[in-house]
């Protein structure tokens, strides 16, 4: 069990790095300020965006996800276990195993920002000076 929580927690570190950032027209201001100052910035409005309270509910999403692939794989597992005699086993090993099911479909299914969150990026952006082309 120890192990499945280490390569979860990796896993969520490795995708996190992989999150989607604006990607910037190079006007007149961003050739002025260079890309390290653009990226600097870009980080502050994306740390802005994070902080507002935007709508989203990410962790009631993840939470759903998770529940729902939990009861699935409990039932499932529950099912198995009756037929080779340990339904408790089964039904243990398939929640914790649809939970993480679900878990990973909610973070896999995430790749794309919130639009109300990328246009809250790019109007931070704007508002310094800066145009996005689009996110990647």
């Amino acid at each position: 069990m120890r192990n499945l929580i280490v390569a979860a927690a990796i896993a969520t570190l490795l995708l996190a790095g992989c999150a989607k950032r604006p990607v910037f027209y190079p006007n007149e201001h961003y050739k002025a300020v260079g890309e390290a100052t653009a990226q600097h910035e870009s980080e502050e409005c994306v740390a802005l965006a994070d902080d507002a309270d935007l709508g989203s509910n990410e962790a009631l999403e993840a939470g759903k996800k998770t529940a729902g692939g939990a009861a699935v794989g409990g039932a499932t597992g529950a099912v198995a276990g009756a037929i080779t005699g340990r339904p408790g086993t089964g039904a243990a090993v398939g929640a914790a195993t649809g939970a993480m099911a679900g878990f990973f479909a909610w973070i896999f299914g995430s790749s794309d920002p919130d639009p109300v969150y990328v246009r809250y990026v790019d109007q931070c952006l704007a508002d310094r000076g800066y145009q996005t082309i689009g996110w990647k």
